[in-house]
């Protein structure tokens, strides 16, 4: 083999290698990609799996809470237990007719304003709070007792779904009252509760018994807005379900005090509005 043929072997054998060598990298990168591909799909599954799990739990107590319950639409006077703390249900004697505000799910960013339209009104309301938000606001909580207001208990966590048991609620409770309390001050003795997405319905009997037996009362509604069911219903729609509610003299009405509850707050004084038309006074749960 003269020098030219060897060349022209030497020229093909590196472009085999260069080829060979480029099909391999290819191979590398195309199998990193896949992998990495395999493994952002599952945690992406994992995360999706979780958040649809929350997004139902959620979607769960919305619905239940954009309900009045259907035990609290007349004035029986039954109590699902001892604990149940029901003010509608006592027939009224002196002739007046008294609504109760309650706002759930907070401190949050809509809570000054709240604060604010209630102060113009010479209203106090019943706030109940969110552990771990009452730990981040904690200003926010002493300006609501500074002015007045009601503060009570609706579980440190905000537990949705029930399935941890009565022992572990409770135990969320007392950790929710221990914050509570941490923010107040010792002056703070309130037993007052409210079940996330409310106490009713013959799951939560040993709920609502455990809760008793703790030394709590808890209270649900027979009124509402319907802000619970989405971030921003209109405010001509809670207008609305609030005067289909509005049928007792005696009223608890539920509303939230959610940072996506924005008009929430914007109804909230019509919402007054309306209840003073109807010749209804303001008082805090106690």
């Amino acid at each position: 083999m003269n020098n030219h043929d060897e060349t022209n072997e030497k020229r093909k054998t590196i472009r085999r290698n260069r080829i060979i060598a480029a099909i391999c990298a290819l191979v590398v990168v195309g199998t990193g990609f896949f992998a990495v591909n395999r493994m952002i799909g599952k945690k992406n599954a994992v995360v999706n799996a979780a958040n649809a799990k929350k997004n139902s739990s959620e979607s769960i107590a919305n619905k239940r809470e954009s309900q009045v319950p259907k035990d609290n639409k007349n004035e029986s006077g039954e109590n699902l237990s001892a604990g149940a703390y029901k003010p509608w249900a006592a027939k009224r004697t002196d002739g007046k007719k008294v609504a109760y505000l309650t706002f759930d799910d907070g401190p949050s960013p809509n809570t000054t304003k709240i604060l604010e339209i209630l102060n113009k009104n010479n209203i106090k309301a019943t706030f109940f709070l969110i552990g771990k938000n009452a730990e981040h606001n904690p200003e926010l909580v002493k300006q609501e007792i500074a002015q007045g207001n009601a503060v009570g208990n609706h579980t440190y966590s905000h537990q949705l779904n029930y399935k941890e048991g009565p022992q572990k609620f409770v135990e969320d409770l007392d950790k929710g009252n221990v914050v509570i309390k941490s923010i107040v001050g010792d002056k703070y003795d309130s037993k007052l509760t409210r079940f996330p997405g409310g106490s009713f319905g013959n799951k939560l009997a040993p709920f609502r018994e455990a809760v008793t037996k703790a030394g709590y009362h808890y209270v649900d509604w027979n009124d509402e807005t319907g802000d619970a069911e989405h971030s921003n219903v209109p405010v001509n729609t809670l207008l609305s379900n609030l005067k289909k509610y509005t049928t007792s003299d005696t009223v608890v009405i539920l509303m939230h005090d959610a940072g996506a509850k924005t008009t929430s707050v914007q109804a909230l004084p019509q919402v007054i509005e309306y209840l003073k038309s109807k010749g209804y006074t303001f008082d805090t749960l106690k």
